[in-house]
């Protein structure tokens, strides 16, 4: 082949999209990492799949499907009018009546799981193949009063058991809140309150309005009513689902729950929401012929409160959890495989990446370890980079120039990427990471502060629109509280560190941690003082125009990526 047309086809080559769903490369070059195998291990009972964004966690989830393609229920979540519930009326004004809604979520998701599980084993989609359904589990258990008993709860869904999970979701919901309305028109007109009774309904209303004594009164009567939807049947269905719907290893079956991370209306309620889920899966794993997966973005599971309202079993659910984390090693053999899939359809033979990348030497090192230093350690950050070197070549090797032409635009859409990953949480933060741009690094404490102290000023800016979230941050800077450094800086440092923004600089060999290595480091404050000076992560420093001055970091300068 002429060098030239080498050089065509190289310089239009792709590994892959960024995105699972639009991935052409996804099956054909998937990485069966040690994560994927222990999510499709159905004796493993880690099920709980959490990572930060770009890591993974829908490819695993979609090549479990592609390998179990009988065996797989997906269950998304935009099918199951969760921002209905969640922006119900009456949803909110529990809520603000502080009623724990967590029994009626639980419940929920067992029903949901319960009936897709069924329709799923025994392909029920009319009212004949529901009959028949019934008529074959009534055989089986007919010897067992308590499982017939359980069969009265299926019963109720008469001809609606085969519709779409929303409406079944809307269904239950909405008996709730005739439930709650009828018990707030009899408790608020023996209160006397005549205005309130009179609308016989409390789907609209604010819990504001009502003094301290008629609030704990409708709490309590509430929380009663909530407290029924624990569905002593239903409970009573997964012994049936056990024993006798999965009874064998031949009807092993995995669900599979993601995007779960998606835009809400009700944040709190959301949360509550997911973390019932992850109750319900819990319950679950009595089932043996039963893995449900649940994949959940980090920061997402980090802001589920289990202490609070687990029931002390938060211990339990961070035993269920996998941590998605790829080492360098992984994500290089990952690029490998897609580059000699990606080649061989263009006609240009690729087995590994040090074919087509500049050689190794003693001045520049390795050029696809400078690549990884300047990722989060994430799939999609070294395949965007990668993708882009390819863009930029024009001759038959990627030399170290194209890399760093690459690099300017890589990390302009890096430094996106982060603001979208985390606006929902931290409005405008992108504003935040613009006060550290022409930054020379390693910053000392010194200057460090100075930036951070420019962070807090946003506050005073109108059209900056995370003022409760850097308020809250900021809040002993402002109060001139007593402290030390840590505690007045801590909070606003410990955010840009945990979600990869920052790394510290600590000890006579200004060794640089970021919290892909040390997730913890941020979090006590002696580890705070102890901190010599800081850095922007490389991934972002060419997006923010940082300059490195290496004298800085001393001799013996050690980079974790």
């Amino acid at each position: 082949m002429a060098s030239g047309a080498g050089a065509a086809r190289r310089n239009n080559l792709s590994i892959g999209g960024e995105q699972a769903e639009a991935d052409p490369l996804l099956m054909e070059a998937f990485y069966e990492s040690d994560d994927y195998s222990t999510i499709a291990d159905r004796e493993d009972a880690r099920c709980f799949l959490i990572a930060r964004t770009g890591s993974g966690k829908s490819a695993v989830l979609q090549r479990l499907e592609e390998d179990n393609s009988e065996r797989v229920v997906r269950i998304a979540p935009e099918d199951l009018s969760l921002n209905y519930i969640t922006n119900l009326g009456v949803m909110r004004f529990l809520d603000d009546l502080e009623v724990s809604l967590d029994p009626l979520f639980i419940a929920l998701w067992k029903h949901v799981l319960l009936v897709e599980l069924i329709r799923h084993r025994y392909k029920v989609d009319s009212h004949t193949a529901k009959t028949n359904f019934l008529a074959t589990l009534r055989d089986k258990i007919k010897r067992d009063p308590g499982k017939r008993a359980a069969l009265d709860y299926l019963e109720e869904f008469q001809d609606r058991f085969w519709v779409e999970a929303d409406e079944r979701v809307r269904e239950i919901t909405e008996k709730f809140e005739e439930k709650i309305n009828k018990e707030a028109k009899g408790t608020l007109s023996l209160t006397g309150n005549s205005t309130a009774s009179a609308s016989a309904t409390v789907s609209g209303g604010s819990a504001d309005t009502f003094s301290t004594e008629t609030r704990r009164e409708l709490s309590e009567r509430f929380q009663r009513i909530v407290n029924e939807t624990q569905m002593a049947r239903l409970n009573k269905m997964l012994r049936v689902l056990d024993e006798d719907i999965l009874e064998s290893r031949q009807n092993f079956t995995f669900v599979v729950i993601d995007d779960l991370d998606r835009d809400w209306v009700d944040e709190k309620l959301a949360n509550s929401l997911v973390r019932c889920l992850f109750r319900a899966v819990l319950d679950l794993q009595r089932v043996r012929n039963l893995k449900i997966i649940v994949a959940l973005r980090t920061n997402i599971f980090e802001n589920l409160d289990f202490g609070h309202r687990s029931g002390g079993q938060e211990e339990k659910f961070r035993s269920l959890a996998l941590h998605m984390r790829w080492s360098p090693g992984e994500l290089r053999e990952l690029i490998n495989d897609r580059l000699r899939v990606a080649s061989s359809k263009r006609g240009v033979a690729v087995s590994s990446i040090g074919e087509v990348f500049p050689r190794t030497n003693a001045t520049r090192g390795d050029a696809f370890d400078y690549m990884l230093q300047r990722t989060l350690m994430r799939p999609r950050d070294i395949i965007a980079f990668v993708n882009e070197t390819f863009t930029a070549t024009g001759g038959e090797r990627v030399s170290w120039e194209d890399i760093k032409t690459a690099e300017d635009s890589y990390s302009h859409k890096r430094l996106l990427a982060l603001r979208d990953e985390w606006k929902m949480s931290y409005p405008d933060i992108d504003r935040v990471f613009a006060v550290f741009s022409g930054s020379t690094i390693p910053m000392s404490q010194e200057e460090f502060t100075r930036r951070i102290d420019d962070a807090a000023l946003l506050l005073a800016d109108p059209y900056f629109r995370g003022s409760d979230w850097l308020d809250w941050m900021t809040a002993a800077m402002w109060n001139n509280s007593a402290g030390s450094w840590a505690d007045w800086y801590g909070p606003l440092v410990t955010l840009l560190y945990n979600i990869g923004f920052i790394g510290c600089v600590t000890g006579r060999q200004a060794s640089v941690r970021y919290v892909r290595t040390f997730p913890e480091y941020a979090e006590r404050t002696s580890n705070l003082e102890a901190t010599t000076g800081y850095t922007i992560h490389p991934t972002f420093q060419a997006a923010l125009d940082i300059r490195v001055d290496g004298s800085r970091y001393g001799a013996d300068i050690r980079r974790t990526p």
